[in-house]
């Protein structure tokens, strides 16, 4: 059976850089960080008392107070990204709702009701007093469940997790139930909310995230040598994905291709990351192989890049080895530098990102770089500090998660 192509027809994004998508690209092409200190919850005792918050949001500038109650605020932002998704490639209406899925992805789900539900029934008696729509609201596949649900999309319908890869591993699932026939439209990416206390002390008691308290914006700093950790990110990016000749007949717009998708798993430790980079290498090349390219005919990687000392290394390392000399002419970044870490949910903005690097031809930075590595090599474009423009035929995002997950995704200019 020949696969049918796979092109993106809509975006949505709520980010630390703005509600809007676009907003995020243009604090993206300036270079604007999303990190300040905590104002979800009094963070002063944690060794973290900062984060990439989604600025000034409030659940009723876009629900009625009786539908936001009923969802956790990772399904907030999936609804908000998608709405913005469905509208940008006019599907109001326009296509068989049987033939619409929704497939997206989330790493934690619901943990801030989780964290409120467990505080409350411990301060109380014993008695078991829940609120009803405890786990309604916790559970991950909420996300694609309110999606589908609020637009009548009764195509295939379920979440992806796999710690950080978990969006791009939605994409990837995506893309290939509409090559398969088993969809025409779908609507895929990914969200997150772990800005709470449970999160940031988890991943504080891992010793996984900048402490960098003096000075957040600049926190998160991939591939300099003083980088200590990431900074945690929350929001959402949505993609819709559409088959190629359905696109075409209803007169949809067309940002890019998707031109294939590779996974692969470290299989070496669930928090650390292999140090030779080989599941890295192995992804990279799994998704130009799916996509039916070489690597010379890559412009530009989104890398996962997530300012930790073991993680950027070994990239960089499976880089190096995929591309060989031809990495020297690639342009790399990482806009977790600016966004955060959204963990399930950076593969959606990211992919986002790199839709819209191709579209523009405008490669955004890699922000707060302030002194190179020696253990990295400095001959390759970081793209440091000042979005770099180019001309981008074929963009790769990478995502990683704890547990070995890797994901590779590849985007690209509509072929003739």
């Amino acid at each position: 059976m020949a696969l049918r192509r796979v092109v993106v027809t809509g975006l949505g994004a709520i980010t630390p850089l703005g509600s809007t998508v676009a907003d995020y690209w243009e604090g993206l092409r300036q270079g604007v960080s999303g990190a300040d200190i905590i104002t979800r919850f009094d963070a002063s005792k944690f060794k973290t008392r900062f984060a990439c918050e989604v600025k000034g949001y409030s659940p009723d500038t876009y629900f009625d107070r009786k539908e936001g109650r009923k969802m956790d605020l990772f399904t907030q932002f999936a609804v908000i990204a998608s709405d913005e998704a469905i509208r940008d490639a006019g599907l109001e209406g326009n296509v068989d709702k049987d033939r619409v899925g929704v497939i997206w992805g989330s790493g934690i789900g619901g943990l801030r009701t989780f964290q409120e539900e467990c505080i409350a029934f411990a301060k109380g008696d014993g008695t078991p007093r829940f609120n009803p729509f405890f786990i309604p609201k916790m559970i991950a596949d909420s996300a694609s469940g309110n999606i589908s649900i609020k637009n009548g999309f009764r195509g295939p319908n379920f979440i992806t997790t796999s710690a950080c890869a978990s969006s791009s591993d939605s994409i990837v699932a995506a893309l290939n139930y509409i090559r398969a026939g088993m969809a025409d439209v779908v609507v895929t990416g990914g969200s997150e909310a772990a800005i709470t206390e449970a999160g940031i002390g988890g991943f504080n008691a891992i010793k996984a995230m900048s402490e960098r308290n003096d000075d957040p914006q600049s926190a998160s700093r991939p591939y300099d040598k003083d980088r200590d950790g990431f900074v945690l990110g929350e929001g959402a990016g949505a993609l819709i994905l559409e088959a190629y000749e359905h696109a075409v007949a209803r007169g949809a717009k067309i940002y890019a291709e998707v031109l294939g998708g590779g996974l692969s798993s470290d299989a070496y430790h669930i928090t650390a990351p292999d140090p030779t980079g080989e599941g890295v290498v192995l992804v990279m090349q799994n998704a130009l192989r799916d996509a039916g390219i070489g690597p010379e005919a890559v412009d530009y990687i989104n890398t996962h890049g997530t300012s930790t000392p073991l993680g950027d290394g070994a990239e960089v390392k499976a880089i190096q080895k995929v591309f060989g000399d031809y990495a020297y002419k690639l342009n790399i970044s990482s806009t977790k530098s600016m966004t955060g870490h959204l963990l399930g949910g950076a593969g959606g903005i990211e992919a986002v990102a790199s839709v819209l690097a191709i579209q523009h031809g405008i490669i955004p930075p890699t922000i707060n770089h302030v002194t190179d590595d020696p253990e990295l090599d400095a001959g390759l474009n970081f793209t440091f500090n000042k979005a770099q423009t180019r001309e981008v035929n074929v963009a790769v995002s990478n995502t990683f998660g704890f547990g070995g997950h890797n994901t590779s995704v590849v985007f690209g200019k509509l072929r003739d």
